[in-house]
């Protein structure tokens, strides 16, 4: 990477920090729901395959 194209990465990022980072569509407990539900579901698919025969 030469010295240029990091000096455009930084000037970038310091622009990139006006914006607080987070998206109005992103719900955090539908998102933390979500997630819960698909490990869940995951742990329950390995306990279905993993039992003692």
């Amino acid at each position: 990477m030469s010295f240029h194209s990091a000096a455009q990465l930084v000037t970038l990022a310091a622009e990139g920090q006006e914006h607080s980072g987070n998206h109005e569509s992103l719900n955090p407990l539908l998102t933390g729901g979500g997630a819960f539900i698909a490990l869940m579901l995951l742990l329950w698919i390995t306990t279905r395959f993993n039992r003692d025969r």
